[in-house]
């Protein structure tokens, strides 16, 4: 109970669950009432389980609402840089940096009544108005769609279509896509619920033990 509490995170069996909630935290420190994925817990408890051999396969469990880009990104790098098996399920929603969070693991997987909001990059406070701060916003933007696009099926054009989508939501640009509409656009493999992904993890699992075996 106490790992759940203080990392969002228990493993069962030779399975770690990972829950990434609320917003990402970056290097600013959130209020005390924002729920928040702290990814100075993250980046370590993935690492491990990584190395640890009793842990065999990753299920991350999603239902943010973004945050820190950086952070965000940081976290899905090396999610995806994992050998072990990885799957994601997006649960109540997978916004902003969540999308590259949700593509990360080598199966993604999306609840049916669950949305991804997908928009260009945001930035809080004072903002210097020079061509520099806007090249910059357009290389962090780039990072994100490029990192989408290598770890799914969806095309750059497409994604851009939903990112600079005007009519979809209110005072804002972007588009907020829904379960099935996610995976036929190629942005997520497959809806799916809490045992599709375990059903998953155990094939990928022994089939890792079967070839070590032979």
């Amino acid at each position: 109970m106490e790992e759940i509490k203080e990392f969002g995170a228990c493993k069962k069996g030779s399975i770690q669950c990972l829950t990434i909630v609320g917003q990402i935290e970056g290097h600013q420190v959130l209020p005390e009432d924002t729920k928040a994925t702290k990814y100075e817990h993250i980046l370590p408890l993935i690492a491990a389980v990584e190395e640890t051999p009793e842990i065999n396969g990753l299920l991350v469990l999603l239902n943010t609402m973004g945050g820190d880009v950086e952070a965000g990104l940081a976290i899905a790098e090396l999610i995806a840089g994992m050998k072990k098996p990885t799957v994601s399920l997006v649960l109540g929603g997978g916004h902003s940096i969540g999308v590259p969070l949700a593509v990360a693991a080598k199966r993604s997987m999306i609840a049916p009544s669950a949305a991804m909001t997908i928009h260009p990059v945001r930035v809080n406070g004072l903002v210097i108005g020079v061509p520099q701060t806007y090249h910059y916003f357009s290389r962090i933007q780039e990072r994100i769609i490029a990192f989408v696009t290598d770890h799914s099926r969806i095309s750059r054009e497409d994604y851009m279509k939903y990112m600079n989508n005007t009519d979809e939501l209110a005072n804002d640009v972007g588009s907020v896509i829904y379960g099935q509409e996610a995976v036929d656009s190629g942005l997520i493999d497959q809806l799916g619920t809490l045992s599709d992904a375990l059903t998953y993890l155990h094939g990928e699992i022994d089939k890792e033990k079967g070839n070590t075996e032979a």
